[in-house]
């Protein structure tokens, strides 16, 4: 392969959909994974792991997610959707690529790995995602907790935690589920700042994502607008709600002390606790970065994915980096495109070249 136009960074939905979207205007482009295969994070989450949108609004630009529409696939077929959706792609997918920096060279970047090969390009896109980093907060008391504390990225089944009293800590959707999965092996409080806010899965008998749809608001370019990252609701078809209200997951608010196995709670009553699993989500992992200027408080400064300090660098897959879905699979695609155009109508060198053929 000649020299690419441009290096896409992180082989999950991002990259992918970046890497097709680059392939869409003709630009030839090398795609860096770290792991084994390009697939994401998605063989590390937990094992039970069902999406809370339909498979309909669970695909990839060019490639409809295989089976019933209606459905909610679970973890594996989405594994096993991005091996078939890399396999289609003309592009130089290189797995066991870790990159390690990526330097400005006169118009461009090179890219480096921690094998110390280096590859150069007149564009980058950082497409390692939002959910690279778990994000483990400073809970008052944990750090003297003497039992085990773990992120939900490294929990699996509920099996090994069968009789314990296990704390969950979160408010979202996989911190419910978790936590709701757990009640049948274990004696299970889901610990909140706020309660938890749930809304119907599937309102006046359609799923909440065809009301999205249906109205836009997937589309909507307004993540920018946006100083934080607001809360997200607990898409429930009933189940989970009920759970709580039987009794079978306790809910209280955030524990305001721990000292040894011992939970404090803010009305002043205590509980034993064996496990707390922190399910409070993840940051970008985008360090390689740090040498460009292109980064504030470890989170790239852009605008609508666009980096607002390098020129030809770009970013795909963060949390409402442009809209409601940036992050997810039925959104990254739309911004993935975006980004691509806003890059090859911007940045000189890749203007220069994006018609010259693919080789």
């Amino acid at each position: 392969m000649t020299d690419p136009h441009a290096i896409v960074i992180g082989g999950g939905q991002a990259g992918l959909a970046t890497t097709h979207a680059l392939l869409t205007r003709g630009l030839r482009t090398v795609l860096l994974e770290a792991g084994a295969e390009p697939v994401g994070s998605w063989p590390r989450y937990y094992d039970n792991l069902t999406l809370f949108s339909p498979a309909r609004y669970s695909s990839l630009p060019g490639l409809p997610f295989p089976g019933d529409p209606d459905r909610y696939p679970h973890r594996d077929e989405v594994v096993g959707y991005l091996r078939r959706y890399a396999a289609r792609l003309d592009a130089d997918i290189r797995t066991h690529h870790r990159v390690t920096t990526v330097a400005r060279d006169g118009d461009g970047f090179t890219v480096r790995t921690d094998s110390g090969d280096t590859v150069a390009a007149p564009a980058v896109i950082a497409a390692t995602g939002g959910f690279s980093r778990p994000h483990r907060p400073a809970l008052p008391g944990l750090d003297r907790f003497t039992g085990t504390v773990l992120h939900s990225a490294d929990y699996r089944t509920p099996e090994p935690f069968t009789g314990q009293r296990v704390i969950v800590v979160g408010a979202g959707n996989s911190a419910v589920q978790i936590a709701a999965e757990l009640a049948a092996h274990a004696t299970v409080t889901l610990a909140t700042r706020a309660p938890v806010r749930f809304e119907p899965q599937r309102p006046f008998g359609r799923d909440v994502h065809f009301w999205s749809a249906a109205v836009g608001f997937d589309h909507l370019p307004i993540g920018h607008l946006l100083r934080s990252k607001p809360a997200s609701p607990v898409l429930d078809a009933g189940a989970y709600r009920a759970a709580i209200a039987a009794g079978r997951t306790g809910q209280r608010r955030m524990f305001t002390h721990i000292e040894g196995s011992t939970v404090r709670w803010p009305d002043g009553s205590t509980d034993e606790a064996d496990t707390i699993i922190l399910a409070t989500g993840f940051r970008p992992d985008v360090s390689y970065l740090d040498s460009l200027g292109a980064l504030r408080d470890r989170v790239p400064l852009h605008t609508r994915g666009v980096s607002t300090t390098v020129p030809g660098l770009g970013c795909v897959g963060l949390e409402w980096q442009r809209s409601f879905a940036s992050a997810t699979l039925r959104g990254v695609g739309r911004d993935a495109a975006y980004v691509v155009t806003r890059l090859a109508t911007t940045t000189s060198p890749v203007r220069r070249r994006c018609c010259q053929p693919v080789g």
